[in-house]
């Protein structure tokens, strides 16, 4: 396939998201991030019924610099769902994580020993690295992986623009690739035209190196 950076950042995407079937759960964890769409559809799932406890996670980095106030993202987002309707006393704020396994593990070790199953709300295309990780660091839960409905077209914003969108993308699949290794992740399959659209945004200079600190 001859690939332009657009299209090879298309097949990344549609890796990425997986948009796991959801249903009840003891509780939805919103992962802390610089896009507030997160915050909003997490808040939706909990006013739909399908878990009584909202928890947000992450302390917030680079990423969230002048966009969040707060003193965490996990604060931010908690205020954004409680505008969205969500009462004050569901909501647990778990302010320290810095990354999606630490977000992950620090709710998991909040909310132990009660909760068994899981919505997790993160960026539509972080979805394969959170159900990689959950799988690793949290494998007794029954984890379900969701995210805002944002088309690929829509996800950019004027903070996180398409060039962003893309490096993360990357730096995401190389943590896929890499982190099982390391005890991180529970190991993925990866199409070749994945590594194919992968290995031609690198070879444009395309590496996740804006978000080298994130891990």
């Amino acid at each position: 396939m001859t690939h332009t950076i657009k299209t090879a950042a298309k097949v990344l995407w549609d890796y990425h998201c997986i948009y796991d079937p959801l249903e009840k759960a003891d509780v939805i964890v919103g992962l802390g991030s610089y896009d507030l769409r997160v915050a909003k559809r997490a808040a939706e799932l909990y006013l739909e019924g399908l878990a009584p406890i909202l928890l947000f996670s992450g302390k917030g980095g680079s990423d969230t610099e002048g966009l969040i106030s707060c003193a965490s993202v996990a604060e931010a987002f908690a205020n954004q769902a409680i505008e969205c309707g969500v009462p004050e006393k569901a909501i647990i704020i778990e302010p320290r994580g810095t990354n999606i396994g630490e977000k992950i593990t620090f709710s998991r070790d909040l909310l132990a020993p009660g909760a068994i199953s899981a919505i997790l709300v993160s960026n539509p295309h972080t979805q394969h690295r959170v159900q990689a990780t959950v799988a690793r660091q949290w494998p007794e839960a029954k984890a379900m992986t969701t995210a805002p409905l944002t088309s690929f077209e829509d996800q950019p914003t004027e903070s996180f623009p398409f060039e962003k969108l893309v490096h993360e993308m990357v730096g995401d699949l190389s943590r896929i690739l890499e982190y099982p290794a390391m005890g991180y992740q529970l190991a993925q399959a990866v199409p070749l035209e994945v590594i194919e659209a992968y290995d031609y945004l690198i070879a444009q200079g395309i590496d996740g190196s804006f978000d080298a600190k994130k891990a």
